[in-house]
């Protein structure tokens, strides 16, 4: 009899370190982390001229294909970290036609709206990747606005809440994952 692969989702609003913290879970584990913003950058690459904006044809397509990859992934019995900073109304979709092929776990990244905004503003200006995103063009209020309302993934499977304000304990992590 096989058991079913695990798929650990790392969710919470921009800035709250999900991607750092996926790629330490995904190597700890030993598997592959996919990322939203990741997925977007590539596709940027092959798109001359493209802007962002809410609701680009980029970032629709984007959505489709992150969900896609993690479907074939798990389809394929591979355990994935899946990290994105969707809130319920676009997790909730996605995810729902895996929970009998995987065995979901949630991680839920937090911290103040000011630290992810000082990571946001201090990523926008090193990265030049984040150009594929629209981080420069929100302000400051309405990023405070949407990290104060973030909708986190509401789904019946077991889940964690870690504080990222400073480097969180991969071991409390990786133990909430064994169980």
């Amino acid at each position: 009899m096989h058991s079913k692969p695990m798929l650990i989702v790392v969710s919470g609003p921009p800035g709250t370190g999900k991607t750092t913290l996926a790629h330490r879970i995904a190597a700890a584990i030993g598997c592959p982390a996919i990322c939203r913003d990741e997925i977007k950058e590539g596709m940027a690459h092959a798109t001359p001229g493209f802007v962002p904006g809410p609701g680009d044809p980029l970032t629709m397509r984007t959505l489709s294909t992150f969900f896609d990859v993690v479907g074939l992934l798990i389809g394929r019995g591979t355990t994935v970290v899946a990290e994105a900073a969707f809130q319920d109304r676009l997790w909730n979709p996605g995810l729902s036609p895996l929970l009998g092929r995987a065995d979901l776990r949630i991680v839920h990244c937090t911290t103040t709206a000011e630290v992810a905004l000082e990571r946001i503003t201090a990523r926008t200006a090193a990265d030049p990747r984040r150009a594929a995103h629209e981080d420069a063009k929100i302000s400051p209020d309405a990023r405070v606005r949407t990290h104060n309302a973030f909708q986190s993934v509401d789904l019946p499977v077991p889940s964690i809440t870690v504080d990222t304000s400073a480097e969180p304990s991969l071991d409390q992590i990786m133990a909430f994952l064994s169980r």
